[in-house]
């Protein structure tokens, strides 16, 4: 039986995928896309460059792990992605680059500190590394679901990025703002270090945040 959001959602999840293209977030065929779909989710196929991806490729994939007859094989983090979706309830799609300053962050271990009131898109008040664990591996989706708790954003080590939220445009917004923040972060490096903002202040932040824009 086919969902009534399904075609929008394959769209939806194309048009994002090319868009992190565009935009830099990513190269080649790195990085992937999932949107809830009921107790299933539609996640993108594994090692399909982005320009050649189109709706009918988008893999369903069922709660008990199980795709259809004649379908792609799904992205090589699709336990990730599905475990993320199972968990959070308030997220209804999940995205994961490997944009260049966030993976230099996310390579040297390092997570991204409260240098700027934007850090707080990511959910905290800084974006936190998960531990290492091998790509598409149970352990790694383990380890993304356990560092994220109830954030947005986290990076992952020696990997990338992979962000969480209620919507495809919002979780593609939030893994631009991460790669912006890395980067800012990294060239603070070439002056001596950022000057953090304290506890209290990203505690002010994320309370003004549930408020900003349209709601």
């Amino acid at each position: 039986m086919t969902h009534p959001d399904e075609a929008e959602l394959r769209a939806g999840i194309v048009a994002v995928m090319q868009a992190m293209d565009t935009r830099g977030l990513n190269r080649g065929t790195s990085g992937n896309v999932s949107a809830r779909l009921g107790d299933a989710m539609l996640v993108t196929p594994s090692g399909v460059p982005p320009l050649r991806m189109t709706a009918d490729m988008i893999v369903r994939v069922d709660a008990d792990g199980t795709v259809g007859a004649g379908a792609l094989k799904p992205s090589s983090e699709w336990r990730m992605h599905q475990r993320l979706l199972q968990r959070r309830p308030d997220a209804s799609a999940v995205v994961h680059c490997h944009s260049r300053h966030a993976t230099i962050l996310a390579c040297a271990g390092t997570p991204i500190p409260p240098l700027h009131y934007m850090v707080a898109v990511g959910g905290g008040g800084s974006i936190p590394v998960a531990p290492y664990a091998t790509f598409g591996s149970e352990a790694l989706a383990d380890a993304v679901v356990e560092t994220l708790g109830g954030q947005y954003a986290a990076l992952m080590a020696n990997h990338g990025q992979v962000v969480v939220a209620p919507g495809l445009d919002l979780a593609l917004l939030i893994a631009e703002e991460v790669e912006e923040q890395a980067a800012v972060f990294w060239g603070t490096a070439a002056l001596g270090g950022a000057k953090l903002l304290d506890e209290t202040e990203m505690a002010r932040i994320l309370q003004a945040f549930r408020k900003y824009g349209q709601q």
